[in-house]
């Protein structure tokens, strides 16, 4: 799994527990585009650490700062493995633009 900032953010840190907002393109590795809540203009929300998102999710916006744009390159053992998910074969090593928009206390979910 690789994590590169592409710039840091200076707002909250996100936590476990916390709801997260979040824009994303993922890619697979010869460039096809699979998803892009950008494309939808449709911001993501998951809850950091409760199993809703894929485990490379889950490590890749760990400590990201609100305002924060990262690139991860996500290995199969991380993503969905073995099995085929829509238009992501099995075995697929993913591609993530993302930015952490939001973080907010569940209470407020």
């Amino acid at each position: 799994m690789t994590i590169t900032d592409i710039s840091l953010g200076n707002g909250e840190e996100a936590k476990q527990g916390q709801i997260l907002t979040v824009h994303y393109t993922g890619t697979l590795e010869d460039g096809t585009k699979f998803d892009s809540s950008l494309e939808r203009n449709a911001p993501f929300r998951f809850i950091l650490g409760a199993g809703q998102v894929i485990k490379g999710w889950e490590m890749g916006f760990s400590g990201m700062k609100i305002g924060g744009k990262r690139k991860l390159v996500i290995p199969s053992d991380f993503a969905y493995g073995s099995q085929s998910i829509g238009n992501i074969p099995a075995n697929s090593t993913l591609f993530f633009d993302i930015e952490l928009l939001a973080v907010e206390d569940q209470e407020t979910f």
